[in-house]
């Protein structure tokens, strides 16, 4: 099992001594952790919006699910999306059965730690959402890993739901690789989705609930912060949070 992300986590955690030291040494080499920006997290990128979306329009929620790394982040920054009315932390790729935190931190499930996005499609369209994904969320051109955590559960992948879904992304993989806005290729998977499985609660609203962990401090809020820095037309202050909508 790879080591788990923070000293103090949970029964879950118990080879955490190892990534909280080495957490900690980051902390110091940063110099405060006030001044994580240069450090830790992925920079953010501004890039284009997609040249091919989906229409905003009234209508039924829908439902996104992207994978960007430790979902703790990822989940962070939807919570703060425009429209979104929920980011749950959860699996995606593998089976029902295994679906569980140690199980998946083997690498060896099939699953990637992911976010299900649910969106009111008259607020913020499928292509925006994407937008924030590649240019705040993670880094697109890390292969199966994302910061200090790697495997194949810490993959980039967006997991279709329709064939519309599945046009946006593949063409917006291509239009942002055509226009050279990162210094590698994307390596982002665009996957049919074949299940998303709720993550235990403890994951939920973790970068909320645990706003001085020293992992959510270096790797995930300067995230939040590039997110209302670089597109605040989508950003909202205040968190969607999965307890709140309990």
């Amino acid at each position: 099992m790879t080591p788990a992300r923070t000293p103090t986590l949970s029964p879950h955690s118990r080879n955490s001594h190892r990534a909280g030291s080495l957490t900690w040494l980051m902390l110091m080499v940063c110099g405060a952790l006030v001044q994580v920006t240069a450090c830790g997290a992925e920079p953010a990128v501004s890039i284009p919006a997609p040249t091919i979306d989906s229409p905003k329009a009234a209508g039924p929620m829908q439902t996104a699910v992207v994978a960007g790394g430790c979902f703790w982040g990822v989940q962070g920054v939807f919570q703060h999306l425009r429209g979104v009315k929920k980011a749950l932390s959860g699996y995606a790729g593998g089976s029902n059965s295994t679906a569980e935190y140690e199980t998946v931190s083997t690498g060896e499930t099939g699953h990637a730690e992911s976010v299900q996005i649910t969106y009111d499609p008259a607020v913020v369209s499928y292509g925006e959402i994407l937008q924030v994904f590649f240019s705040v969320a993670h880094d697109p051109t890390q292969l199966n890993r994302q910061g200090p955590d790697t495997g194949p559960q810490y993959r980039s992948a967006i997991f279709y739901a329709n064939d519309e879904q599945k046009k946006i992304a593949q063409a917006y993989v291509a239009q942002l690789d055509q226009a050279h806005v990162y210094g590698r290729p994307i390596v982002t998977r665009v996957d049919p989705l074949k299940g998303f499985f709720a993550a235990e609660n403890y994951h939920q609203d973790y970068l909320t609930n645990n706003p001085h962990n020293p992992y959510i401090v270096i790797n995930d809020l300067p995230k939040v912060q590039n997110f209302a820095r670089v597109l605040p037309a989508l950003y909202q202050p205040k968190p969607v949070l999965v307890a709140k909508g309990r």
